[in-house]
């Protein structure tokens, strides 16, 4: 489980961020440029919409201490990899999705570092751990920033071998999504049962909640059929794998995937029953921009 959680979990993610930044050219960030209104909805959305719905549900579901700590973590890890596949299964906007989860992703070696010290000190109190907001930050750079940009450059300098190998990352980065749900579940069962009649519904409210208020917002900012669903995935989306990678850090152990990544890898677990039916329907909807 040492190995599980030192070596293959950081490996892993980083093997995801990677598949994401070897799909990005320099014309996806100059689409921020062109585009800053309709990033901005997103990244705005992104960096506080969803905490702001995590806080409200874990009230109204009683979550407290470091479940309710593991909840906003999760709401602080912007979508991955899978928001931009999910987002192509709508028939949305991919590159606007990329692009939104690449920005949001580099911004995120700021934002979550601050927002996971405040969480676990205003849920846990006296029992939060202490969390080094500098470690955490360089820990995101290395298993977010970095591999996007090594990813960037070799698109940049061999776009034929970026071409060929980028189905097969994908592939891997879905396998080892689905290896390190499994792993972070498995080694928190007990936990898991007690807490799944409650946390179970509070995160697919979460899911379901974030993915139905993007839209909303995206709508009522006149964005078009294509960007409303984007941003509703972009947005409804969140990185489970990043919080389980990031938990062990948190709580300072180097056994075993300590509790405040219980929601992470729940909400891996049960946000594609949630999710799936919603993006179909999306995918269903022919709109006129």
């Amino acid at each position: 489980m040492d190995i599980l959680i030192n070596i293959v979990l950081p490996l892993s993610l980083a093997v995801i961020m990677l598949s994401l930044g070897i799909g990005l050219t320099p014309a996806d960030f100059r689409r921020v440029a062109e585009r800053g209104w309709v990033f901005a909805v997103g990244a705005i959305c992104q960096i506080a919409f969803i905490p702001i719905v995590a806080y409200i549900i874990i009230i109204a579901f009683g979550l407290n201490g470091v479940i309710a700590a593991g909840v906003m973590l999760l709401a602080f890890c912007p979508g991955g990899v899978t928001s931009n596949v999910v987002s192509r299964l709508a028939n949305g906007d991919v590159a606007l999705s990329v692009s939104l989860t690449a920005l949001v992703s580099l911004l995120s070696i700021v934002t979550v570092p601050l927002l996971v010290g405040w969480a676990v000190v205003h849920f846990m109190g006296e029992d939060a751990p202490e969390v080094s907001v500098a470690s955490l930050a360089i820990a995101m750079f290395l298993i977010t920033t970095l591999p996007v940009t090594i990813g960037m450059i070799i698109r940049y300098f061999a776009p034929g071998f970026a071409d060929r190998i980028e189905p097969k990352l994908l592939l891997l980065s879905s396998i080892l999504f689905v290896v390190i749900i499994i792993a972070a579940i498995a080694s928190n069962w007990d936990l898991f049962l007690e807490n799944f009649a409650t946390l179970g519904p509070a995160l697919a409210t979460l899911n379901l909640v974030t993915m139905i208020g993007g839209l909303l917002i995206a709508a009522a900012l006149g964005l078009t059929w294509a960007e409303q669903k984007t941003i509703s995935i972009e947005v409804g989306i969140q990185n489970g794998t990043l919080g389980i990678t990031l938990a062990p850090i948190i709580a300072g152990v180097a056994g075993g995937i300590p509790t405040i990544g219980l929601p992470s890898a729940v909400y891996g677990a049960i946000m594609y029953m949630t999710a799936l039916p919603f993006v179909l329907w999306l995918r269903s909807r022919k709109r006129e921009d």
